[in-house]
């Protein structure tokens, strides 16, 4: 974490559970029961937007947003997955990788949007350790930018 802007609520804490971490990203676990494996992946350094990294940044970030999204596919077999960048509740970049199903309370609406189905479905179960475990080995070939 980077406690550039005091303001920031990511530069100031973890924004979830930490599964997996670099020098320049972190991914973390948002504790979400009804979207089990949804992750956010946070660039350290507090930047508002995308085009304040450079090239090497940008893509270095989103080849981890990709391995993340590859991880989780693999682990909760979800029907989707979005993947969002919004930064307009809290401006630092950063990227959420939500998993999707057919039957979740939002489908197809995106889950800030409207509730139109009550009630938990079962969804498999994934523990942080095992998840922190399958992404080391996604992100392990991953290149760190210059």
């Amino acid at each position: 974490m980077n406690s550039a802007n005091h303001s920031c609520e990511l530069c100031n804490t973890a924004g979830g559970e930490v599964l997996w971490d670099s020098p320049s990203c972190r991914v973390v676990r948002v504790d979400d029961l009804h979207y089990p494996g949804f992750c956010r992946v946070i660039w350290n350094a507090h930047a508002r937007e995308m085009t304040d990294l450079d090239p090497g940044q940008q893509q270095y970030l989103m080849s981890v947003v990709f391995a993340v999204e590859a991880t989780v596919r693999r682990l909760f077999v979800p029907d989707k997955v979005n993947l969002a960048s919004l930064g307009n509740v809290v401006p630092h970049v950063h990227w959420h990788i939500i998993p999707r199903w057919l039957d979740d309370r939002h489908f197809p609406e995106p889950i800030w949007g409207t509730v139109r189905r009550d009630g938990l479905v079962e969804r498999p179960v994934v523990s942080s350790e095992e998840m922190a475990r399958a992404l080391s080995v996604a992100l392990a070939t991953v290149e760190t930018p210059e």
